[in-house]
């Protein structure tokens, strides 16, 4: 038994060197053949890797915006057939945040929120800025934190104390390398003590920086910046991820109870509910990435139909070889097993060099693109998987073709 064992592991082992010889005397063939299966593996891997990059970039800046968050704009106001967008009616009062804190159990933490543009004045410089009215709860519902100094207290708060917090992009801008913590900024000729210095949190949703910014109290901005009597939004932070469509639903009954609205009116508000928008955005981007994908896998399967095109050719080549094989005493599996191993030995080369092409391609998007492409051990181990599988498949037939010659037939071919 040990020995048969051992005379098919030679036979077999001298098949494998006579099929990689075969494949070194037609280098260039070779090389175009497993081409094919390198630009669908490369494609495979560098697509996935792109789209699993813009979901996780995504998904990095709703969560950038804090943790459960909901948030209640203020409808949008029409005024010559002209739709002004959310928060620009006049719906949400600073007895409708009281409200939500007082009865709505699964709040957290919560910031009124009122917000304007504005030229801040500060070390001899001037920059147009977003000035935003917020609670200290704010900083807690945004998971940001201060790299420097602290965040305004309730008591500034109810005392619409003239301080503000400074996002790093607004501080670069008006005090360069400077501390700003402790310096005075004028808004709208308002001056400010700057109390803390935000950490830079980069481009939030829409693409808008999220640094180029002034946080004062709200009751500030809306005695002494914007005379608003009404809000723009309201901030507020859940329990947990589980309880924010209760509390969603919560909102809504409390807020149409308070403004009078009947069964037949539609809501004059808006809530943003975190969550649903993230799964809404992951389903999307992983629709995308199938789609690309998917696409890319078109390219392996004309990869493997290249493969045995090129198989078919070299058996109808090499016919009086096979032959002279046969009649010096080489099995039918020998000839099959043969051809099937330039078959996979192509496909298994093009895989590899395909996956590190395609890695090396969404690095480089990376690069040219600033975008970060993340590459999954998952579409490596596919790609490559369906590589090896083409190899088999698409080799199968010209490896039967081979050994189902007629060796006497063979040897009179020219």
């Amino acid at each position: 038994m040990f020995a048969l064992i051992q005379i098919i592991f030679v036979r077999s082992g001298q098949t494998a060197l006579i099929a990689l010889r075969a494949l070194r005397r037609n280098k260039l063939r070779s090389s175009l053949t497993a081409l094919g299966i390198i630009i669908g593996v490369a494609s495979v891997v560098a697509m996935v890797a792109v789209g699993n990059g813009a979901q996780a970039r995504i998904t990095s800046q709703i969560s950038a915006l804090g943790q459960n968050l909901l948030t209640v704009f203020a409808g949008s106001k029409h005024s010559g057939g002209v739709n002004s967008g959310l928060g620009s009616a006049s719906t949400i009062t600073l007895a409708d945040a009281a409200a939500i804190a007082r009865e709505v159990t699964d709040v957290v933490a919560m910031s009124p929120e009122i917000s304007t543009t504005a030229q801040a004045i500060a070390n001899g410089r001037n920059w147009s800025t977003s000035i935003v009215g917020e609670s200290p709860d704010y900083l807690k519902i945004r998971d940001w934190k201060l790299s420097a100094g602290s965040m305004f207290t309730e008591r500034d708060t109810r005392g619409a104390v003239k301080v503000a917090v400074i996002g790093s992009k607004t501080a670069n801008e008006l005090f360069g390398p400077l501390n700003p913590v402790g310096q005075s900024v004028r808004i709208k000729n308002i001056p400010f003590v700057i109390i803390g210095l935000l950490e830079s949190k980069g481009a939030g949703m829409g693409g808008q920086n999220q640094d180029d910014r002034i946080i004062i109290p709200y009751t500030t901005a809306m005695k002494r910046i914007t005379g608003d009597k009404y809000l723009r939004s309201v901030n507020l932070q859940i329990i947990s991820a589980g309880r924010m469509e209760a509390a969603q639903q919560q909102l809504t009954s409390l807020l149409r109870q308070r403004h009078r609205l009947t069964a037949g009116q539609d809501d004059d508000f808006n809530i943003f509910n975190q969550k649903e928008i993230a799964d809404t955005v992951n389903s999307v981007s992983r629709i995308i990435t199938l789609l690309l994908g998917a696409v890319a896998g078109i390219s392996l399967l004309v990869g493997g139909i290249g493969i045995m095109n090129i198989m078919l050719v070299s058996v109808t080549e090499r016919t009086r070889e096979i032959g002279i094989r046969i009649a010096v005493g080489a099995q039918p599996g020998d000839i099959r097993l043969q051809f099937l191993i330039e078959a996979v030995t192509l496909s298994l080369l093009g895989g590899l060099i395909g996956v590190l092409s395609g890695v090396g391609a969404a690095q480089l998007v990376g690069v040219v693109a600033d975008f970060h492409a993340v590459v999954s051990t998952g579409s490596i181990i596919l790609a490559f998987g369906v590589s090896t599988v083409i190899g088999v498949f698409f080799g199968l037939y010209p490896a039967h073709k081979a050994a189902a010659l007629n060796p006497i037939e063979a040897l009179r071919y020219e």
